[in-house]
């Protein structure tokens, strides 16, 4: 297993394949692996004939310094899983290889960027393109694998690619979760049992919504307004948001009409937690 932690070093093993014919699948990550990371991992192997896996807790899109400061890192044990998966790359650059001093150019997809999450974490969605950008540009593989537990950012991902020309194919993989419900995140790990339970709920609400909605008695508003009534019960526990919108533009939606999803926000403590449901 090649670890490299500069941009330069990985574009040289990139050209290096350029005459093997190999296929390459992609998972980015900013590390503290769980079980939802690994699917990912395991959907590129099965795939692509090697795998790179980056390690970096990307600053530009934490929009607040305690929360990047706090977000859990395990590189060590995290190299370790991901040799014994059979891995071919792990790519953990340096902030200042992904950021050189005097870098002015940053990238943002304009529709979906400034909604929903975006609206809560100014600038967070800026950062993820740009960074996705440069790692794929450093990178070039055939395939990115993203979770569809980060939908927002799926589709932010799909319009880069679509609109930059980007000669990658993004695969969306479905959301792993604990017992509980509770969607896996490396955010997880900043719960209390306690926490853990009440942040398992927010599942349990999203899917007696979609049974509410697919039932048909009330509408859009309403049924989301009872989920949102049923949050709010919840003990220490705040709503970003949560809504029901077009899985293409996520916007609002009124009805039930073409492809839907129920997507919410919420924070327990310090912790933000995020996770949707299809319609």
């Amino acid at each position: 297993m090649n670890i490299f932690t500069s941009n330069d070093e990985m574009q040289l093993y990139r050209s290096g394949l350029e005459s093997s014919g190999q296929t390459l699948g992609f998972v980015p990550t900013m590390g503290a692996l769980h079980e939802g990371h690994l699917s990912l991992v395991r959907a590129s192997l099965e795939k692509a004939d090697l795998t790179v896996v980056s390690l970096f807790v990307n600053p530009t899109q934490f929009d607040d310094p305690e929360d990047y400061n706090a977000y859990p890192r395990s590189i060590e044990k995290d190299k370790k899983l991901l040799e014994e998966m059979g891995v071919s790359v792990i790519f953990a650059p340096s902030v200042e290889s992904m950021y050189p001093s005097g870098m002015e150019t940053f990238v943002e997809n304009v529709s979906l960027s400034n909604i929903l999450c975006g609206e809560f974490r100014p600038g967070h969605f800026r950062g993820v393109c740009t960074v996705v950008l440069i790692l794929l540009n450093s990178i070039r593989p055939q395939w990115i694998f993203l979770g569809e537990k980060d939908f927002q950012q799926l589709r932010i991902v799909e319009n880069i690619v679509k609109d930059l020309k980007v000669n990658v194919e993004v695969v969306p993989c479905p959301t792993l979760r604990e017992p509980s419900g509770l969607a896996m995140s490396s955010r997880n790990s900043r719960l209390d049992t306690e926490k853990r339970l009440l942040a398992a709920d927010l599942y349990k609400i999203l899917q007696n919504l979609r049974k509410i909605l697919l039932e048909g008695n009330i509408g859009v508003n309403e049924a989301r307004e009872l989920a949102v009534q049923q949050l709010k019960k919840i003990e220490g526990l705040t709503i970003d948001y949560l809504e029901v919108v077009d899985r293409k533009t996520l916007k609002p939606v009124k009805n039930l009409s073409g492809k839907v999803i129920a997507l919410a926000a919420i924070r327990l403590g310090k912790t933000r937690l995020i996770d949707n449901i299809k319609i």
